[in-house]
């Protein structure tokens, strides 16, 4: 099985932009939404943004106005603009499917830290 296979993140200063890119599977862009996700530490990962195949985006309201996901089915990629960078960015990102279920798998994602 392919798994999703995240790049783009980094060490940046509070203020700063990333951007993330996920190589997936044809599997995940067919699901209902691609999504990107994070976990930070000692905590569960959590939903960042979705994106239909019809372009219809959703925000977790943390990251409304700061982050952009788009994709490119063309190239199986999705993508995380990321600007305004904020210390409580600071996580692991990954994408997947959403919805997801009990059986997914998931790539190594990608460490995104915010500090000065």
């Amino acid at each position: 099985q392919v798994l999703p296979a995240e790049a783009g993140g980094g060490l940046v200063q509070p203020g700063g932009s990333l951007r993330l890119s996920c190589v997936a599977s044809r599997n995940i862009f067919s699901a209902e939404a691609v999504a990107w996700y994070r976990q930070a530490p000692g905590k569960q990962r959590a939903l960042v943004a979705t994106i239909t195949g019809r372009g219809r985006t959703h925000y977790v309201d943390s990251v409304k106005g700061r982050f952009t996901i788009s994709r490119d089915d063309d190239r199986n990629t999705v993508y995380l603009q990321m600007d305004s960078l904020e210390p409580k960015d600071t996580a692991v990102y990954y994408c997947n499917a959403f919805p997801y279920g009990p059986t997914t798998t998931w790539g190594q994602g990608t460490q995104v830290t915010v500090s000065s």
